[in-house]
């Protein structure tokens, strides 16, 4: 389990209370993929040749479109697994930085006193992920499925709550 700093009187004033690092789950490795395309391939080429041989030669052209466009869906969906996520929560802001497939930048800064995590049901749907404050709302972890936002928001609620009512340890207070 990890320990989220639960803001200690030792704490410096910039420390990071809790970190996420969110990115879409791939279960494809860079090797798999080219497997997959190599052995869409193979099939719409056996197709082709099947009615090359029947006389229908004009099905060739439309099976090379489909080739080129099963790889070119492939390797948007792999480029699209490059964006990335990243949840910081200090004892003043919270951060989400974004960082998209192309590896541009965003960040968005909330202030921690007026955050509010919510979890927003919608019927038949994942649930989306926002943070209300009073600068704004931003959704985050739309990557994530239902049971990984629910546990995320568990986390951040509780990260919260401790830099909200922060225990601070007094050794002299101490029983012993």
């Amino acid at each position: 389990m990890l320990d989220y700093g639960r803001g200690m009187l030792s704490d410096p004033p910039g420390a990071t209370l809790f970190e996420a690092l969110i990115v879409p789950h791939r279960s494809l490795s860079a090797k798999g993929l080219r497997l997959v395309a190599a052995g869409f391939a193979a099939c719409f080429g056996l197709i082709a040749l099947r009615f090359w041989l029947l006389g229908a030669w004009p099905v060739v052209g439309f099976s090379v479109l489909e080739i080129g466009a099963a790889v070119a869906l492939l390797y948007v969906n792999a480029r699209r697994a490059r964006a990335s996520e990243l949840v910081l929560l200090g004892s003043e802001t919270l951060r989400v930085i974004r960082i998209d497939p192309n590896g541009r930048r965003q960040e968005r800064a909330l202030p921690v006193a007026w955050l509010r995590i919510a979890l927003e049901e919608r019927a038949g749907r994942i649930p989306r992920l926002i943070l209300r404050s009073r600068a704004g709302q931003t959704e985050i972890a739309s990557a994530l499925g239902e049971d990984q936002k629910r546990d995320l928001a568990k986390a951040l609620r509780d990260a919260l709550h401790h830099a909200h009512n922060p225990r601070f340890d007094n050794p002299q207070l101490r029983d012993g």
